[in-house]
């Protein structure tokens, strides 16, 4: 140990490797974590999630080109195309009743690939099996019945602008 280590002066060399070790053991993270369901029963799973061996042929999946872009492409239509459907009733203060049912119809879409999106990331169905095709079919239920909601509301109610105005103003109401 040289004489500068001890009163705490080390070359410029040192402190840099030093830190850099530093630095990469705080970053560096152990294992990844895993995202498991603890109600769902799982299907055991191979070491490492690889079916086969290095030796077995690849299949790939059939090619389409127009299968991933079409739903990204659509998911950010309605993504943008919520934007001004949400703004222009309340901006112009008319609620207009196609306009009013196009935005509830719009927001359900909306929901349903976020939902659809969660359901296909974290209950896979090569782990949870039949759970992955039930939590669709919940899902789609879910979305007929919510369907159904919104054209009652727009069909025997004020629809949906109309219904966040009407609890806007009820709250002004109560504060008072």
């Amino acid at each position: 140990m040289s004489p500068l280590t001890r009163i705490g002066l080390t070359p410029i060399r040192t402190q840099f490797t030093r830190s850099a070790l530093l630095s990469q053991r705080f970053f560096q993270t152990s294992s990844t974590q895993r995202f498991d369901i603890p109600f769902l029963k799982q299907i055991p799973q191979p070491p490492g999630y690889v079916v086969g061996n290095v030796n077995d042929a690849y299949i790939p999946p059939h090619a389409s080109k127009t299968h991933g872009s079409l739903h990204w492409t659509t998911e950010r239509l309605i993504a943008i195309g919520l934007v001004p459907l949400t703004v222009v009733p309340f901006v112009t203060g008319s609620f207009a009743p196609v306009l009013d049912a196009v935005l509830s119809v719009t927001i359900l879409a909306h929901s349903w690939i976020g939902f659809q999106a969660c359901i296909i990331d974290y209950v896979q169905k090569r782990v949870y099996g039949s759970a992955h095709d039930y939590a669709i079919y919940l899902l789609s239920f879910g979305t007929v019945i919510a369907g159904l909601g919104i054209y009652n509301l727009e069909a025997n109610d004020v629809g949906l602008t109309g219904l966040i105005a009407k609890v806007a103003s009820a709250k002004k109401e109560e504060s008072k």
